[in-house]
Protein backbone atom coordinates (compact mmCIF):
# COMPACT_ATOMS: atom_id res chain seq x y z
CA UNK A 1 0.00 0.00 0.00
CA UNK A 2 1.76 3.09 -0.98
CA UNK A 3 2.02 6.33 1.71
CA UNK A 4 -0.79 8.29 -0.02
CA UNK A 5 -3.15 5.30 0.28
CA UNK A 6 -2.12 4.74 3.92
CA UNK A 7 -3.04 8.31 4.59
CA UNK A 8 -6.15 7.99 2.71
CA UNK A 9 -6.70 4.66 4.71
CA UNK A 10 -6.16 6.69 8.34
CA UNK A 11 -8.08 9.78 7.35
CA UNK A 12 -11.26 11.08 9.49
CA UNK A 13 -13.20 10.73 6.35
CA UNK A 14 -12.41 6.86 6.26
CA UNK A 15 -12.46 6.26 9.75
CA UNK A 16 -16.21 7.67 10.32
CA UNK A 17 -17.46 5.76 7.17
CA UNK A 18 -15.91 2.33 8.87
CA UNK A 19 -17.91 3.87 12.06
CA UNK A 20 -20.89 4.27 10.33
CA UNK A 21 -20.74 0.88 8.92
CA UNK A 22 -20.24 -0.47 12.63
CA UNK A 23 -23.27 1.18 13.52
CA UNK A 24 -24.72 2.82 16.61
CA UNK A 25 -22.25 2.11 19.72
CA UNK A 26 -23.22 0.09 22.43
CA UNK A 27 -25.14 2.45 25.29
CA UNK A 28 -22.48 2.31 28.15
CA UNK A 29 -23.30 1.00 31.53
CA UNK A 30 -24.55 3.46 34.69
CA UNK A 31 -21.61 1.82 36.18
CA UNK A 32 -19.25 3.09 33.11
CA UNK A 33 -20.52 6.01 33.05
CA UNK A 34 -19.54 6.53 36.65
CA UNK A 35 -16.61 5.61 36.12
CA UNK A 36 -15.71 8.23 33.07
CA UNK A 37 -17.12 11.20 35.08
CA UNK A 38 -14.40 10.20 37.40
CA UNK A 39 -11.52 12.96 37.65
CA UNK A 40 -10.09 10.17 40.32
CA UNK A 41 -10.95 7.33 42.06
CA UNK A 42 -12.88 7.56 45.62
CA UNK A 43 -10.44 6.89 48.76
CA UNK A 44 -12.67 6.73 51.50
CA UNK A 45 -16.01 5.40 51.78
CA UNK A 46 -17.93 8.81 52.66
CA UNK A 47 -16.47 9.67 49.20
CA UNK A 48 -17.57 6.49 47.67
CA UNK A 49 -21.17 7.29 49.08
CA UNK A 50 -21.59 10.64 48.19
CA UNK A 51 -20.19 9.41 44.36
CA UNK A 52 -23.40 7.40 44.46
CA UNK A 53 -25.56 10.20 46.09
CA UNK A 54 -24.37 12.03 42.80
CA UNK A 55 -25.53 9.33 40.50
CA UNK A 56 -28.69 8.92 42.21
CA UNK A 57 -29.39 12.32 41.38
CA UNK A 58 -28.52 12.43 37.79
CA UNK A 59 -30.52 9.59 37.28
CA UNK A 60 -28.04 6.88 36.82
CA UNK A 61 -29.63 4.29 39.46
CA UNK A 62 -32.97 4.28 41.19
CA UNK A 63 -33.24 5.65 45.07
CA UNK A 64 -34.00 2.08 46.36
CA UNK A 65 -30.59 0.77 44.68
CA UNK A 66 -29.00 4.17 46.18
CA UNK A 67 -30.19 2.71 49.97
CA UNK A 68 -29.39 -0.54 49.25
CA UNK A 69 -25.62 0.17 48.03
CA UNK A 70 -25.24 2.68 50.96
CA UNK A 71 -26.53 0.12 53.36
CA UNK A 72 -24.12 -2.72 52.11
CA UNK A 73 -21.56 -0.35 52.83
CA UNK A 74 -22.20 0.23 56.08
CA UNK A 75 -23.23 -3.08 57.46
CA UNK A 76 -18.94 -3.49 57.50
CA UNK A 77 -19.02 -1.01 60.16
CA UNK A 78 -22.26 -2.51 62.06
CA UNK A 79 -21.83 -5.31 64.96
CA UNK A 80 -24.15 -7.95 65.89
CA UNK A 81 -24.79 -5.62 69.20
CA UNK A 82 -26.08 -2.67 66.89
CA UNK A 83 -28.98 -5.31 65.75
CA UNK A 84 -29.57 -7.83 67.82
CA UNK A 85 -33.25 -8.86 68.98
CA UNK A 86 -32.37 -7.98 73.00
CA UNK A 87 -32.99 -10.42 75.62
CA UNK A 88 -35.99 -9.37 77.25
CA UNK A 89 -37.64 -9.40 74.00
CA UNK A 90 -36.70 -13.06 72.65
CA UNK A 91 -38.61 -15.93 72.10
CA UNK A 92 -37.29 -18.99 74.10
CA UNK A 93 -38.69 -22.35 74.82
CA UNK A 94 -38.02 -24.09 78.04
CA UNK A 95 -36.75 -27.93 77.19
CA UNK A 96 -39.07 -29.62 79.72
CA UNK A 97 -42.14 -28.38 78.30
CA UNK A 98 -45.00 -30.44 76.92
CA UNK A 99 -45.37 -30.59 73.19
CA UNK A 100 -48.36 -29.26 72.63
CA UNK A 101 -47.42 -26.23 75.04
CA UNK A 102 -44.64 -25.42 73.13
CA UNK A 103 -47.05 -25.69 69.79
CA UNK A 104 -49.04 -23.14 71.41
CA UNK A 105 -45.75 -20.76 71.92
CA UNK A 106 -44.60 -21.36 68.63
CA UNK A 107 -48.42 -20.65 66.66
CA UNK A 108 -48.68 -17.59 69.08
CA UNK A 109 -45.05 -15.97 67.97
CA UNK A 110 -45.46 -16.78 64.38
CA UNK A 111 -41.68 -17.07 64.49
CA UNK A 112 -39.83 -20.34 62.83
CA UNK A 113 -36.47 -20.48 64.58
CA UNK A 114 -36.56 -20.81 68.42
CA UNK A 115 -34.09 -20.90 71.46
CA UNK A 116 -34.27 -23.96 73.56
CA UNK A 117 -32.68 -23.49 77.32
CA UNK A 118 -32.64 -25.31 80.36
CA UNK A 119 -33.42 -24.65 83.99
CA UNK A 120 -31.49 -21.20 83.29
CA UNK A 121 -32.45 -19.18 79.95
CA UNK A 122 -28.46 -18.55 79.92
CA UNK A 123 -28.30 -22.23 79.43
CA UNK A 124 -28.74 -22.90 75.70
CA UNK A 125 -29.39 -26.53 74.79
CA UNK A 126 -30.12 -25.74 71.37
CA UNK A 127 -32.32 -24.08 68.58
CA UNK A 128 -36.10 -25.77 67.36
CA UNK A 129 -37.32 -24.81 64.06
CA UNK A 130 -41.10 -25.02 63.84
CA UNK A 131 -40.87 -27.56 61.27
CA UNK A 132 -39.22 -30.24 63.03
CA UNK A 133 -41.56 -29.47 65.97
CA UNK A 134 -44.27 -30.30 63.43
CA UNK A 135 -42.92 -33.32 62.28
CA UNK A 136 -42.21 -34.62 66.11
CA UNK A 137 -45.99 -33.68 67.08
CA UNK A 138 -47.15 -35.63 64.14
CA UNK A 139 -45.07 -38.39 63.74
CA UNK A 140 -45.71 -42.17 65.03
CA UNK A 141 -44.24 -42.88 67.90
CA UNK A 142 -42.20 -39.65 67.99
CA UNK A 143 -39.27 -38.32 69.91
CA UNK A 144 -40.00 -38.76 73.73
CA UNK A 145 -38.78 -35.53 74.14
CA UNK A 146 -37.82 -31.96 72.96
CA UNK A 147 -33.96 -32.66 73.40
CA UNK A 148 -34.19 -35.12 70.04
CA UNK A 149 -35.67 -32.80 67.82
CA UNK A 150 -32.55 -30.04 68.83
CA UNK A 151 -30.43 -28.38 66.14
CA UNK A 152 -26.84 -27.19 67.36
CA UNK A 153 -27.01 -22.88 68.66
CA UNK A 154 -24.56 -20.82 67.50
CA UNK A 155 -23.18 -18.51 70.18
CA UNK A 156 -21.17 -15.06 68.51
CA UNK A 157 -20.03 -12.20 70.64
CA UNK A 158 -21.54 -8.75 70.36
CA UNK A 159 -19.12 -7.54 68.97
CA UNK A 160 -18.57 -9.73 65.85
CA UNK A 161 -19.15 -7.75 62.26
CA UNK A 162 -22.46 -8.01 60.39
CA UNK A 163 -20.14 -8.65 57.32
CA UNK A 164 -18.39 -11.59 58.42
CA UNK A 165 -21.64 -12.99 60.51
CA UNK A 166 -23.59 -12.63 56.92
CA UNK A 167 -20.68 -14.34 55.41
CA UNK A 168 -20.73 -17.21 57.87
CA UNK A 169 -24.12 -17.60 57.81
CA UNK A 170 -24.27 -18.30 53.69
CA UNK A 171 -21.43 -20.85 54.21
CA UNK A 172 -22.88 -22.68 57.16
CA UNK A 173 -27.10 -22.21 56.10
CA UNK A 174 -27.69 -20.97 59.75
CA UNK A 175 -30.58 -18.47 60.17
CA UNK A 176 -29.74 -17.57 63.60
CA UNK A 177 -27.25 -17.33 66.33
CA UNK A 178 -27.69 -16.73 69.79
CA UNK A 179 -25.55 -13.62 71.22
CA UNK A 180 -23.38 -13.85 74.05
CA UNK A 181 -22.25 -11.22 76.37
CA UNK A 182 -18.77 -10.53 78.06
CA UNK A 183 -20.20 -12.77 80.79
CA UNK A 184 -20.89 -15.88 78.87
CA UNK A 185 -24.57 -14.81 79.55
CA UNK A 186 -27.48 -14.83 76.29
CA UNK A 187 -27.66 -10.79 75.48
CA UNK A 188 -29.87 -11.71 72.77
CA UNK A 189 -30.07 -13.19 69.38
CA UNK A 190 -29.80 -12.23 65.50
CA UNK A 191 -31.41 -13.61 62.30
CA UNK A 192 -29.96 -13.36 58.81
CA UNK A 193 -33.31 -11.58 58.47
CA UNK A 194 -32.14 -9.04 61.03
CA UNK A 195 -28.47 -8.93 58.61
CA UNK A 196 -30.63 -9.09 55.23
CA UNK A 197 -32.62 -5.58 56.48
CA UNK A 198 -29.81 -3.24 57.11
CA UNK A 199 -29.32 -4.12 53.57
CA UNK A 200 -32.66 -3.89 52.05
CA UNK A 201 -34.54 -2.30 54.33
CA UNK A 202 -37.72 -3.89 56.30
CA UNK A 203 -38.62 -7.92 55.21
CA UNK A 204 -42.35 -8.26 56.11
CA UNK A 205 -43.58 -12.06 56.21
CA UNK A 206 -47.02 -13.32 56.02
CA UNK A 207 -46.89 -13.74 60.05
CA UNK A 208 -45.95 -9.56 60.17
CA UNK A 209 -49.01 -7.12 61.31
CA UNK A 210 -50.11 -5.45 58.27
CA UNK A 211 -49.30 -1.74 58.27
CA UNK A 212 -52.06 0.32 59.77
CA UNK A 213 -51.57 4.08 57.49
CA UNK A 214 -53.16 5.87 60.36
CA UNK A 215 -50.28 4.80 62.45
CA UNK A 216 -47.82 6.54 60.37
CA UNK A 217 -49.08 10.09 61.56
CA UNK A 218 -50.00 10.13 65.15
CA UNK A 219 -51.39 12.96 66.61
CA UNK A 220 -49.48 14.22 70.37
CA UNK A 221 -51.21 15.77 73.41
CA UNK A 222 -49.67 19.39 72.41
CA UNK A 223 -50.97 19.61 69.11
CA UNK A 224 -48.06 18.09 67.27
CA UNK A 225 -47.60 15.31 65.47
CA UNK A 226 -45.40 12.64 65.29
CA UNK A 227 -44.96 11.45 61.45
CA UNK A 228 -43.27 8.32 59.90
CA UNK A 229 -40.81 9.33 57.12
CA UNK A 230 -41.85 6.71 55.09
CA UNK A 231 -45.40 8.26 55.03
CA UNK A 232 -46.54 8.69 51.41
CA UNK A 233 -46.58 12.39 50.72
CA UNK A 234 -50.25 11.76 49.10
CA UNK A 235 -51.53 10.36 52.24
CA UNK A 236 -49.38 13.13 54.39
CA UNK A 237 -51.40 15.39 51.84
CA UNK A 238 -54.73 13.86 52.73
CA UNK A 239 -54.66 14.11 56.21
CA UNK A 240 -53.38 18.12 56.58
CA UNK A 241 -55.39 19.18 53.42
CA UNK A 242 -51.56 20.02 51.92
CA UNK A 243 -50.37 20.40 48.52
CA UNK A 244 -46.80 18.84 48.64
CA UNK A 245 -45.91 17.78 45.09
CA UNK A 246 -45.33 14.31 44.72
CA UNK A 247 -43.72 13.74 41.46
CA UNK A 248 -40.28 13.77 42.37
CA UNK A 249 -40.48 12.73 45.77
CA UNK A 250 -42.60 9.95 47.30
CA UNK A 251 -42.40 10.28 50.88
CA UNK A 252 -42.23 12.62 53.28
CA UNK A 253 -38.80 11.87 54.36
CA UNK A 254 -37.57 11.92 51.09
CA UNK A 255 -39.15 15.69 50.28
CA UNK A 256 -37.84 16.55 53.65
CA UNK A 257 -34.23 15.14 53.38
CA UNK A 258 -34.06 16.85 49.56
CA UNK A 259 -35.48 20.41 51.25
CA UNK A 260 -32.50 20.38 53.68
CA UNK A 261 -30.09 19.59 51.37
CA UNK A 262 -28.50 16.57 53.19
CA UNK A 263 -28.99 13.53 55.44
CA UNK A 264 -30.15 15.84 58.15
CA UNK A 265 -29.12 14.42 62.09
CA UNK A 266 -31.99 14.89 64.60
CA UNK A 267 -33.00 18.05 66.34
CA UNK A 268 -32.66 19.49 63.30
CA UNK A 269 -35.82 21.64 61.55
CA UNK A 270 -36.98 23.05 58.71
CA UNK A 271 -40.35 24.68 57.69
CA UNK A 272 -42.13 24.10 54.69
CA UNK A 273 -45.51 26.04 53.83
CA UNK A 274 -47.33 26.19 57.16
CA UNK A 275 -45.52 22.98 58.33
CA UNK A 276 -42.48 23.00 60.69
CA UNK A 277 -40.62 19.40 60.43
CA UNK A 278 -38.08 18.43 63.73
CA UNK A 279 -36.07 15.07 62.93
CA UNK A 280 -37.32 13.18 65.92
CA UNK A 281 -35.69 10.18 65.14
CA UNK A 282 -32.41 9.93 62.26
CA UNK A 283 -29.39 7.48 61.76
CA UNK A 284 -26.16 7.31 59.36
CA UNK A 285 -28.47 5.69 56.81
CA UNK A 286 -32.20 7.80 56.57
CA UNK A 287 -34.58 10.24 59.02
CA UNK A 288 -36.97 8.01 60.37
CA UNK A 289 -39.53 10.16 62.06
CA UNK A 290 -40.46 13.94 62.60
CA UNK A 291 -42.45 16.04 64.80
CA UNK A 292 -44.70 18.33 62.61
CA UNK A 293 -46.04 21.49 63.99
CA UNK A 294 -49.13 22.95 61.87
CA UNK A 295 -48.25 26.62 61.94
CA UNK A 296 -51.49 28.52 63.21
CA UNK A 297 -53.21 25.66 64.62
CA UNK A 298 -53.93 26.14 68.27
Amino acid sequence: MSEDDSSSFHSPEHQEKRADRRGPEKPRSWLERISSALSGEPTTREDLVELLRDAQADGLIAADTLRMMEGAIAVSDLTVGDVMIPRSQMVSLPADAKFLDLMKQVVESGHSRFPVHGEDKDEILGVLLAKDLLRGVVADNGPGSIHELLRPAVLIPESKRLNVLLREFRQSRNHMAIVIDEHGGVAGLVTIEDVLEQIVGEIDDEHDDAEDPNALIAAQADGQFVVDALTPISDFNERFGADFDDDEYDTIGGLVTAAIGHLPEAGEELTLGRFVFRVSGADARRVHAFHVGVLGDA
